[in-house]
């Protein structure tokens, strides 16, 4: 077995909040978590724990909702990486896909253009980024990255090493833990889309 084998990567998405709960497109819009958020965040703890980490080195986006969900999930040592942001909507921040559609039918964020904002290709780019400053790390340590829902899909469909646009393909819910790793050298999906039940509710 390589020692790659044993490496895991995982992306974490942060809890929900209000414009997550209504499909809003939320990039620089720094909202925190609602109740709810919060107690995915907590409940997101136990499931992180079981995985049994290799001493994680974490890093998060500098928005609040991914901040706060890493500390209430227990991880409280960790660096803030610009490059861990949302993807930015530009004028379509804060509205949903039904709203655009109105104006660019047929629209999403994976094969449509975002006025003012960033092209999937400047995504792209940022996530491979991320992947190559963390990917030497892994032999050593496994390595935790809070973020956002379409930016972890993005970083999903880099590490398969599809291009970008198949983040479509890879639905992540509020929460959400994803394990990414290797079999034989391969990068590969470990686990995706695991959600933990908050205390008192089904999710």
């Amino acid at each position: 077995m390589s020692v790659l084998d044993d490496a895991r990567l995982v992306l974490l998405r942060h809890g929900e909040t209000t414009w997550s709960t209504l499909h809003r497109h939320t990039g620089s819009t720094d909202l925190p978590l609602t109740e709810r958020g919060e107690a995915q965040a907590r409940a997101a703890g136990p499931l992180l724990s079981a995985l049994k980490l290799r001493d994680p080195l974490v890093f998060t986006s500098p928005r609040q909702r991914a901040r706060q969900t890493a500390e209430l999930v227990g991880l409280t040592t960790s660096t803030v990486d610009e490059d861990l942001a949302e993807w930015d909507y530009g004028d379509y921040e804060g509205l949903t896909t039904p709203e655009i559609r109105e104006s660019a039918p047929g629209w999403t964020i994976w094969t449509g253009t975002v006025p003012g904002g960033e092209s999937a290709d400047a995504v792209q780019a940022r996530a491979d980024r991320v992947l190559a400053t963390v990917a030497p790390r892994l032999p050593e340590r496994d390595i935790v990255l809070v973020g956002h829902g379409h930016f972890s899909r993005a970083l999903i469909a880099r590490w398969a090493e599809f291009d970008i646009r198949e983040g479509r393909r890879f639905a992540m819910s509020t929460g959400a833990l994803t394990v990414l790793g290797h079999e034989h050298d391969v990068r590969t999906i470990l686990a995706h889309n695991l959600v933990p039940t908050a205390e008192g509710e089904t999710l």
